[in-house]
């Protein structure tokens, strides 16, 4: 097990020098074994691994030990990465509680709660509005939802 205290300098040095010069990357992961999506596909974990070697030389995937991750690329070529939304939410004090809990288990992006007139920011990508919005409306204790959609990002 790593804490931070056995990291050496240099390894802080260069998780510091990664982290400035990377950029945020949102990525849908795959949860299953390469044995199980094989099996589900009907071909052999050997066809699959050529499928994804491909697949990743091309960019529509990065793949380790236990992970398969789908790029933006690959989301943009399935018609699936269309913007990003934020939903605002202004919710009733005394249920503030039970709403949050509600809205960390759907599949959105990120949560944000925040000071001011509203008290949740929720961004989600535009594909999932409708259902997003429906479930976040249906919650006992949320008053009112205002919706934004990103046209682009500058």
């Amino acid at each position: 097990m790593n804490t931070d205290s056995a990291l050496t300098s240099r390894q802080v040095e260069l998780l510091k020098k990664l982290y400035k010069e990377g950029k945020t990357i949102e990525v849908h992961t795959v949860e299953k074994t390469q044995d199980e999506i094989a099996e589900e596909l009907g071909i052999t974990r050997q066809a699959l691994s050529n499928h994804l070697k491909t697949l990743k030389e091309l960019g529509y995937i990065r793949t380790g030990r236990g992970f398969i991750d789908l790029t933006d690329k690959a989301l943009e070529f399935l018609g699936e990465k269309k913007g990003d939304v934020f939903v605002f939410v202004r919710i009733e004090p005394t249920k503030r509680k039970s709403v949050y809990d509600a809205i960390k288990k759907l599949k959105v992006k990120r949560i944000y709660r925040v000071t001011g007139d509203i008290d949740l920011i929720v961004e989600a990508d535009k594909t999932r509005l409708d259902e997003i919005l429906e479930e976040i409306a249906s919650l006992d204790g949320v008053k009112e939802t205002i919706t934004h959609v990103v046209l682009e990002t500058l």
